[in-house]
């Protein structure tokens, strides 16, 4: 018999709350309600690679923008359906996170971190180059089509907006399902101790490319959804201090539903709301990473491994 305790209501409730949300809000609240379901959607990725694997990524923004600007030029320059590309939005960054890990994948803490913050670099530099003529330079590109479904327009902020709750509850599950997973509890015990791991047979290269081809690959997803919501992208949607948040919301707010969406809400929601405070984000945020270091250091909502809700789980 299924059972339900606090936190399997808490994810119900929220779930109610986003999908009742487009019937109270107007088209300014939809558009911010947006942005906290795709950024919520990259904190989520960013967490399969940093918290649950314990891989110190900061370069994560640039499989956000690898989407974002593969969905973009399948548009723009082959005609492509915007969301038909949601598949090679997928798929790609997921190869290249493979690919770029696997040279590095050896490397452990600050110097994982730098060789991750030189790749978001490296990425930055090609589409503000206008590399191959198709990334559209500095000021990225413009005017994608509106996306349509089986002659459905789904161009609308509040289909958008469901659209962002699909892609939001698609990743819960595969979050949820992989702290049950083997894989989950590889990651699990690589973060915990990767020379332990290592002894007791599990393949921990492996499952680090795993992690990192997994978390790029919903990050790639997100940044279709970001491309659909503007009709655009641009280079400094992708930079490194985007990256710079998308670390800083896991590590304050735990490896958890609830610390990540929290994070979420505080970075990139609160400051659209109170638009005069937006440059004191950092502020706010640089001192909530001292004290949850020094008083929680395993963040303010620590996720504890194998508690999930249980209609999450596979049969």
């Amino acid at each position: 018999m299924m059972k339900f305790n606090s936190k399997t209501i808490g994810y119900v409730i929220f779930i109610i709350a986003m999908l009742l949300f487009p019937a109270l809000a107007d088209s300014k609240w939809l558009a911010i309600g947006s942005t906290f379901l795709i950024f919520s959607v990259v904190g989520l990725s960013e967490d399969i690679i940093l918290g649950k694997g314990g891989m110190f990524n900061m370069g994560h923004a640039l499989f956000f923008g690898i989407g974002a600007y593969t969905a973009a030029i399948a548009n723009k320059s082959f005609g492509i359906p915007i969301l038909y590309s949601i598949p090679l939005a997928i798929i790609i960054p997921a190869l290249c996170g493979i690919v770029l890990a696997g040279p590095i994948i050896h490397l452990r803490g600050d110097y994982l971190l730098v060789a991750t913050i030189g790749f978001n670099i490296v990425f930055l530099q090609l589409v503000e180059n206008n590399i191959f003529g198709i990334t559209g330079g500095p000021n990225g590109i413009f005017g994608l089509d509106t996306p349509s479904f089986l002659g459905m327009d789904l161009a609308s902020p509040t289909a958008i907006y469901y659209l962002g709750v699909g892609v939001l509850i698609l990743t819960f599950f595969i979050m949820a399902n992989l702290d049950r997973s083997k894989a989950g509890r590889a990651l699990h015990y690589l973060r915990l101790d990767e020379l332990a791991a290592n002894s007791i047979g599990i393949n921990t290269r492996g499952y680090k490319l795993f992690a990192f081809g997994l978390g790029a690959g919903i990050a790639g997803l997100a940044g279709v959804l970001l491309a659909i919501q503007y009709s655009a992208v641009s280079p400094e949607a992708f930079n490194f201090m985007q990256s710079v948040l998308f670390f800083s919301i896991v590590l304050v707010g735990g490896s958890s539903l609830p610390g990540i969406l929290m994070g979420t809400f505080v970075m990139f929601v609160l400051p659209e709301i109170f638009r005069d405070f937006a440059t004191w984000r950092y502020f706010i945020f640089g001192f909530a990473m001292i004290f949850a270091m020094i008083l929680r250091p395993e963040g303010i909502f620590p996720a504890r491994f194998g508690k999930i809700p249980e209609y999450f789980k596979r049969g």
